[in-house]
């Protein structure tokens, strides 16, 4: 009896002396020795199967470290929550790296030598794709035309989107398989740019976009889901952890189901239906879609109000600077946008609605202040999907309605150069005007809109804080007043896309208890220079506390 006694006694003494920490479960994943952005200092950081459990300094987290606890040394990296692109394109990505990628090309020569490889690759009888050209970065800021193409593709048929997708410029194989001829008129919400004679030149704006598009042949299952997978590897490597697609059709809201049910999706997504008639019956019949993983939401719809500025298709109040007699394009009509806005309201969708231009934010905002009036409810959070030309009394309508501004900062810094061409000095003040937006209590959330801007976030906080180019230029910034302060952008990329996908209660902050969406950088993209931005590297991506990605 006494040996008894001693041994329990010997345990007591040997529980007492662990103490407490030893009856903590493990964790699964734990960070140490860095720096942790949070409410507090912090310096590391414990994940039990998809949620943060504890934040704090190297000893206490001490604790949460197992056998088979996951454990990274930071020495020194810092742990961001991870960055969520309020506005993207995940499909479009897929699909753009597979196609030329004509991002930054200079003339429409460099672009011709670039098809000029891609089609000597391809085997014949299939299109051409590319993506990425932009007029205004030309010396001459002219429209290209088909027959540049003829010379490089012969009979081939080629399509490549402008940078914003919102015009494309097609070769003569092209325009003949769609049909297109002197004697086709322009589609509502679209056109076919022409020349003295009246024949197409070979660029087609906003909906005329379609009369290609639409008779192309199109990707297998297979080739989708591919593409996908594609495209998310790459958001890893940019420390995207999550995405809010705008623009998913039922097709693919099936697709992302079923990677969902199988743990192949592994990136946080908050999807945008199509305003298509048959994935609008669809997704509005079966109603709002959560995974059981909580990876996969859709919940929203997206619409379109106008096209892009570049391209001289965002609907302006008033004409252009640089093309008299000429506004803009509605690219759907006030009464189709207030149907579905309506239709929406009533099955519970959250409205994410295109608009750039000064006219475009106008329309949608009465619409959105009329049905919101007939059809009241709880918490909408509806979205103006761009914003980026506001005529000063619209700007306080934001906060009013509690319509969220879904801003790209990148946008800002590619279009400033020739912003003030198309829109003249007096408009320019409520141009892709965050701070204003945010002063007066209007929630605004970051993205990059990507393929059409390039996926990295750090781009985005840098342009926010500086609106300048990487080089600098212009000196103090473009339209200064609208700068941001590091801390403002980091949130606004952060915590400010949670909210705006109603998930700012467990997401977008490194709190015990919320989800691990983490990004794992170099630097402190919340506190460092401006300059920083531009050398800071992406060292891990943690998405639902997975670790799918090390540098």
């Amino acid at each position: 009896m006494l040996k008894i006694a001693a041994t329990v006694i010997a345990c007591l003494l040997l529980l007492s002396a662990c103490g407490p920490a030893d009856h903590t479960p493990p964790a699964d994943l734990v960070f140490t020795g860095g720096e942790i952005i949070g409410d507090q200092p912090a310096t590391a950081l414990a994940i039990r199967g998809t949620r943060i459990v504890a934040v704090g300094d190297d000893d206490a987290i001490a604790a949460f470290v197992g056998p088979q606890t996951h454990l990274i040394q930071l020495d020194g990296a810092v742990v961001s929550p991870g960055f969520n692109d309020s506005h993207a394109h995940l499909y479009g990505l897929g699909k753009s790296l597979g196609q030329v990628d004509l991002m930054g090309t200079a003339s429409i020569a460099a672009i011709l030598e670039l098809v000029r490889q891609a089609h000597a690759e391809l085997p014949p009888g299939t299109w051409l794709e590319g993506r990425g050209w932009d007029q205004n970065d030309w010396a001459v800021q002219e429209y290209p035309t088909g027959a540049q193409l003829d010379a490089v593709t012969g009979p081939r048929p080629t399509v490549l989107r402008r940078v914003d997708g919102h015009a494309a410029w097609v070769n003569s194989a092209g325009l003949q398989a769609a049909g297109i001829t002197r004697a086709t008129p322009d589609p509502s919400g679209g056109e076919i740019l022409r020349d003295s004679q009246g024949q197409p030149t070979g660029v087609l704006i906003d909906n005329g976009v379609e009369l290609v598009t639409g008779i192309m042949p199109t990707a297998d299952p297979a080739e989708v889901e591919r593409r996908v997978k594609l495209a998310i590897r790459h958001c890893w490597s940019q420390g995207v952890t999550g995405v809010h697609e705008a623009g998913v059709s039922w097709q693919r809201a099936q697709l992302y189901q079923r990677l969902a049910a199988a743990g192949e999706l592994d990136l946080r997504l908050y999807g945008m239906y199509d305003d298509i008639p048959a994935t609008l019956d669809s997704g509005l019949a079966a109603g709002p879609l959560y995974s059981a993983d909580s990876l996969l939401t859709i919940r929203a719809i997206k619409l379109y109000g106008d096209g892009a500025l570049g391209s001289r298709g965002a609907l302006l109040l008033n004409d252009y600077a640089d093309q008299h007699g000429h506004h803009g394009l509605a690219v759907t009509s006030a009464e189709h946008l207030r149907e579905v806005t309506r239709r929406g309201a009533r099955a519970g969708f959250q409205l994410c609605t295109h608009a750039i231009g000064d006219g475009a934010n106008r329309l949608v905002l009465d619409i959105y202040q009329e049905v919101l009036a007939e059809v009241p409810g709880r918490d909408r959070r509806w979205r103006v999907e761009h914003a980026q030309i506001l005529a000063p009394q619209d700007v306080p309508r934001f906060a009013e309605l509690g319509v969220i501004a879904a801003m790209q900062p990148t946008h800002c810094t590619s279009d400033m150069d020739w912003a003030g061409e198309r829109l003249g000095r007096e408009r320019l003040t409520g141009a892709y005007a965050w701070r204003t937006l945010l002063d007066t209590g209007a929630h605004v959330c970051f993205g990059t809109d990507f393929p059409v801007e390039r996926v990295n976030p750090l781009d985005g906080l840098y342009s926010a804080r500086t609106r300048t180019h990487h080089d600098g230029t212009p000196p103090g910034g473009w339209q200064p007043q609208e700068r941001l302060t590091a801390a403002e952008a980091h949130e606004l990329y952060t915590a400010a896309s949670a909210y705006a996908a109603f998930r700012e209660n467990d997401l977008g902050r490194l709190k015990p208890g919320y989800l691990a969406d983490l990004t794992i950088l170099d630097g402190n993209p919340a506190t460092c220079p401006d300059a920083d931005l531009l050398t800071m590297q992406v060292l891990h991506t943690v998405v639902n506390g997975e670790l799918v990605y090390s540098r």
